[in-house]
């Protein structure tokens, strides 16, 4: 089984919240988990639902301010090992190229 999440944490402030972001990121690399983080969150890959929600928790701890917000979306498919990169292969062999295009200036 693969357990595959869209998280995004961050604290509420107005400046730049890159350093905190960073350090919910860095919080991940204590679990048997792989990510990749992009522009607008991380997703994670995790054996199981435990070891995801107790590196998720970890990210969230991670982040200081009064307030922090987090966004996390799973995609627990129990019957499967399917990995995030297969569903994005998957996307990709329906478009015939690949899924990603670069605005033009």
């Amino acid at each position: 089984m693969t357990v595959i999440a869209l998280l995004s944490v961050a604290p509420v402030v107005e400046d730049s919240m890159s350093g905190e972001v960073a350090k919910a990121v860095a919080a991940l690399d204590d679990f048997d988990v792989s990510y990749e983080t992009n522009p607008m969150g991380t997703v994670i890959e995790a054996d199981d639902v435990d070891t995801l929600l107790d590196a998720v928790g970890a990210a969230h701890k991670a982040v200081d301010g009064d307030r922090v917000s987090t966004f996390l979306k799973i995609d627990d498919k129990r019957g499967s090992t399917q990995t995030a990169q297969d569903k994005v292969d998957a996307v990709e062999g329906h478009l015939g190229r690949e899924a990603k295009k670069e605005r033009e200036e």
